[in-house]
């Protein structure tokens, strides 16, 4: 009988299941169900309801065991991948009061420099915590339902995201690990424990309504009768702590020893690498995460990414092999033409009232290839950013292994390595949040049978490169690229106050 273990990636755009055969090493079915966010909402607002994201992940496990044509009893393991930063509210009786706000709403601002002041100033925030306030985190959506939903906020009995939601279904259980909840800014990172001051800043309640906080390597249950029946599988399955995507990514990816760092070019864009030890930002544009191996997590997140490049090859109404043709047309710095790509406001740097700005409009600029081309360098040049700074804050990368949407792409693989003046490799597996909480599980499930074995072991038997897909810098093209990231950090700073104005404009 074959060893199952199920990976499950609940994403903002979809879901993702795979099926992995422990015993052969490599994965035996995939399947996926997409969906959206709720739409009419106010400006900056990003919501979706829980029980898509129960819906999608049954019916993609389904697909996936069909697909693997297993049986419930070959399957001894499931790990849970989910958004970072949702806010998942449950009432006494375990049931969902109000739609998650997701990692992406920036409507909660205000309720971020309301916590910051509580802590006495961005300084002294960063110095308690190890991360900074900002919108993409929980602690402002909790928060923001206080001031904003009274009468939601005093039904809240439990706060999970979006992943424990899954967990709990899962399970029955309300529990949460280390990795995940570091990114709800109310965790004291170096602790791993909750922060006393942060939590009353919010409400002196707040503690009650936490779950528990678990290691990485403990099982946040196993499967209860009534979501095994809605899956097919057997009760008892064990179900291990699970964690946020980017988390799971660095697990799928192999990065789990220091030196290998992870780039993920999706929606939102994640560089991040594995630390044994905290590496916290004193400007706090870094994220000091923990991981999901009992380790820290060292992140910069960008907010947008493919949603800039499918903007731009939609509206030209291309393929993405013509994308790819068309961008390879235009040369490297598209000559001059320049994106600042914050569409939906933007995490590192933290502009949450930024929108995408082009520079350098010309007669001449004004191309199709050069627009897709200026996207991409963007997007690319907002995650250097934050490598740079990765870099000043001493974590080197020696490789970079890109996932997501846009590691498919040969010609933005190639603009990846000279932005990042860096090789760039992809993985054999390609779903690295999936794979990861795969890998997890296994690590999880076999502790469980009593095997003292490390998370690098098991990465190092099922993570593997291709080498196919490569790509050196070129020198000539990362001079141009330094010049060029300048001018967009130069232009982000200049158009900080621009935006605030701007959008105050915009709620008149």
């Amino acid at each position: 009988m074959r060893t199952l273990i199920i990976g499950l990636d609940s994403g903002t755009q979809s879901t993702k299941a795979l099926i992995l055969d422990a015993g052969k090493g490599r994965v035996v079915a995939a399947a996926a169900q997409a969906y959206g966010l709720i739409p009419g909402l106010p400006p900056g607002a990003k919501e979706q309801e829980p029980q898509t994201w129960r819906a999608a992940a049954t019916k993609a496990i389904r697909q996936a065991l069909k697909a693997a044509r297993a049986t419930a009893g070959e399957v001894k393991a499931i790990g849970v991948s989910g958004q970072q930063h949702g806010f998942v509210p449950l009432d006494k009786a375990g049931e969902v009061i109000r739609p998650a706000k997701l990692w992406c709403d920036t409507a909660t601002a205000a309720e971020c420099e309301e916590l910051t002041a509580s802590l006495g100033g961005p300084k002294a925030t960063v110095r308690a915590l190890g991360n900074a306030f900002l919108p993409g985190f929980t602690a402002s959506k909790i928060l923001w339902l206080k001031k904003h939903e009274p009468a939601n906020f005093a039904r809240l009995a439990t706060v999970l995201l979006p992943h424990d939601y899954l967990n709990h279904w899962l399970t029955g259980r309300a529990v949460m690990e280390y990795g995940d909840a570091s990114g709800t800014a109310l965790l004291d990172v170096r602790r791993r424990r909750w922060h006393a001051a942060a939590l009353a800043a919010i409400d002196p309640e707040l503690a009650d309504k936490l779950p528990p906080l678990i290691p990485s390597d403990e099982p946040a249950g196993t499967l209860q009768p009534s979501t095994a029946r809605a899956l097919g599988l057997d009760p008892g399955v064990v179900v291990s702590a699970g964690g946020g995507d980017n988390m799971m990514g660095a697990i799928g990816t192999g990065n789990t020893r220091p030196g290998v760092i992870t780039a993920s070019f999706g929606t939102s864009g994640t560089i991040y690498a594995c630390a044994p030890r905290p590496v916290i930002d004193p400007r706090g544009e870094i994220a000091a995460f923990c991981d999901s191996t009992n380790r820290w997590l060292p992140l910069l997140c960008t907010m947008n990414v493919t949603v800039a490049t499918e903007m731009v090859r939609r509206d030209f109404g291309w393929s993405f092999a013509k994308l790819d043709r068309e961008v390879a047309r235009a040369p490297a710095g598209s000559a001059g033409l320049l994106l600042l790509p914050y569409l939906e406001g933007e995490r590192t740097p933290n502009v949450p009232a930024g929108t995408g700005v082009f520079l350098g409009v010309t007669p001449k600029t004004f191309t199709a290839p050069l627009f897709a081309r200026a996207a991409i360098e963007g997007v690319t040049m907002g995650m250097n950013y934050g490598l740079r700074r990765l870099a000043e804050l001493g974590v080197q990368p020696t490789q970079i292994r890109v996932t997501g949407g846009g590691a498919n792409s040969r010609v933005w693989r190639q603009i990846m390595a000279d932005v990042f003046n860096t090789p760039v490799v992809t993985l054999r597996v390609s779903e690295g949040a999936a794979y990861g909480a795969a890998l997890q599980a296994l690590w999880c499930w076999r502790r469980q049978q009593g095997e003292r074995i490390g998370i690098e072991e098991i990465t190092d038997a099922f993570v593997a490169v291709n080498p196919a897909q490569g790509a050196e810098p070129r020198p000539a093209n990362a001079a141009v690229y330094q010049e060029a990231q300048g001018l967009q950090n130069a232009l982000s700073l200049a158009l900080r106050e621009v935006f605030v104005r701007h959008r105050q404009s915009l709620t008149r």
